[in-house]
């Protein structure tokens, strides 16, 4: 079973963990370890999947019904952990609660407090960037931006993620400084880099240690899902967890 995790050597009271499509049970086109309930796999051979990875893990992880929308849950001790929330991000200052957020192309970015009393998980489409998701998950944290680590996990690659003259227009509106992720074709469409556009927006929002934006899932199908290369597929998983 192959895992990534983000690379923060000074942060040793912080968990992470991203999956692949490694090592699950699923049969095709969702081989093997898919982890999402709702793209139609055996519901047997997610929980099977899920109990894999949880041995990884402190602790059950809090899933999200994810509807590319900018809305952060902050998760305390009174969470009410029995009800499957739509959101697209997870921020807990609690100890070995592990949080998850689910790609197929999408970014996930995992935040960490400098002093590892602070996590949070991002499920980052274009729609949630857009929408100002990053933003929002910030301004949970007590901790200033400087002092916040940001890992950019897989995601879909910037020679792969073609997209409508309208999302490069919503972009460059909110700041000129987005320009530089978009590259016009000859089909007048554009080549959209994910990565850049989290990374400015952190960069704007005061953040400096990023890390990741290696990957890309469309590219690597032995590694990854990717909903942009096969349609009806599996998801990963990307978790953080305090501990």
């Amino acid at each position: 079973m192959a895992f990534l995790s983000a690379p923060w050597p000074n942060l040793t009271s912080v968990g992470t963990l991203s999956t692949t499509r490694e090592g699950g049970v699923s049969k095709p086109p969702f081989n093997s370890l898919n982890l999402g309930l709702h793209v139609d796999d055996d519901p047997e051979h997610v929980l099977k999947n899920r109990a894999l990875v949880e041995q990884s893990l402190p602790n059950p992880p809090l899933w999200l019904n994810q509807v590319h929308s900018a809305d952060v849950l902050c998760v305390d001790a009174d969470f009410n952990f029995q009800t499957l929330y739509s959101a697209d991000a997870l921020y807990t200052q609690v100890k070995n609660q592990p949080l998850a957020i689910m790609s197929a192309d999408c970014l996930p970015i995992l935040f960490a407090s400098h002093d590892g009393h602070e996590v949070a998980a991002v499920h980052g489409g274009w729609r949630g960037l857009e929408k100002g998701i990053i933003k929002n998950t910030l301004a949970c944290f007590s901790a200033p931006s400087k002092q916040i680590y940001a890992w950019l996990g897989p995601a879909i690659g910037a020679e792969q993620f073609e997209v409508g003259a309208e999302v490069a227009t919503r972009f460059i509106a909110k700041s000129p400084l987005f320009k530089q992720a978009f590259k016009l074709q000859s089909n007048n469409k554009y080549l959209c880099d994910i990565y850049l556009i989290a990374r400015i927006e952190l960069e704007q929002l005061g953040v400096i240690n990023i890390s990741g934006g290696d990957y890309c899932t469309v590219s690597q199908p032995s590694l990854f899902f990717s909903y942009r290369r096969e349609g009806k597929t599996g998801r990963m998983a990307s978790l953080i967890w305090r501990k």
